[in-house]
């Protein structure tokens, strides 16, 4: 079994469906320290000029909060203009209206808890995108945060879900100890990722977009071009 593990990102890019596509088990990790200005509640939409964060506000947190005790801030104006900066970027892309109805009930369906709703906004991704890897989160199955230790936490995470395989992002190599992966009986492999090229509502492309940048745009057929084998693609990796 391959096993993949990733912090919950906010919509997120294309790269992170792509890894999970490629695993048998992905696993949310939710106990680690939240990173602030990052995509844990933010993510980039394409716009006419260049690109724009959208972002869920979250309350003040102390240092070292874990990514799943960080609460939502509540503020109708604040989620107003987030799902009018979405409306107005892409109400004209071929797709917008099939999906953006059941993304904007989750938005406002009043989530307390950051990670509750990357959570459900990737799962919702994840079956847009057909993608049907099982998904777990790491506050569920008892995993300790691990913070400061990468290669531990992961390798934890692999030996309680039973992977035989553990699928890192490319930066992995620069922190993981293959060793005591292998002298635990799990291979480690990295992920590829060459990013598609795709028409957008605007030109010229722009890579690393949210997910749903893909999904208004090309619908059902989102899939086929994250991860078929006949499509366009950036000749440099991402991660």
């Amino acid at each position: 079994m391959i096993v993949t593990i990733h912090q919950p990102e906010h919509l997120p890019w294309l790269g992170f469906l792509d890894k999970v596509a490629k695993a048998d088990l992905f696993v949310v990790l939710d106990t680690v320290q939240y990173r602030k200005d990052y995509f844990q509640n933010r993510n980039k939409i394409r716009t006419a000029k260049d690109f724009v964060w959208i972002t869920i506000p979250v309350n003040k947190f102390s240092f070292q909060t874990k990514i799943c005790d960080i609460t939502i801030f509540q503020s109708k104006k604040m989620l107003t203009k987030y799902l009018r900066q979405i409306e107005n970027n892409y109400q004209h892309a071929k797709y917008y209206y099939k999906y953006f109805d059941n993304l904007q009930d989750i938005i406002t369906t009043g989530y307390k808890n950051l990670a509750d709703l990357n959570y459900t906004l990737i799962t919702f991704l994840l079956n847009c995108y057909h993608i049907k890897t099982k998904v777990v989160k790491a506050s569920e199955i008892n995993v300790l945060s691990g913070i400061g230790k990468k290669t531990q936490l992961n390798l934890d995470i692999c030996k309680l879900t039973g992977a035989k395989s553990y699928l890192s992002g490319i930066s992995g190599k620069d922190y993981l100890n293959v060793q005591e992966f292998l002298d635990s009986g799990i291979d480690v492999v990295y992920q590829k990722f060459y990013h598609p090229v795709y028409n957008q509502l605007h030109e010229p492309f722009l890579p690393c977009m949210s997910s749903i940048d893909l999904l208004f745009n090309y619908g059902e057929n989102a899939s086929e071009i994250l991860l078929g084998k006949n499509v366009k693609r950036l000749d440099y990796l991402i991660e």
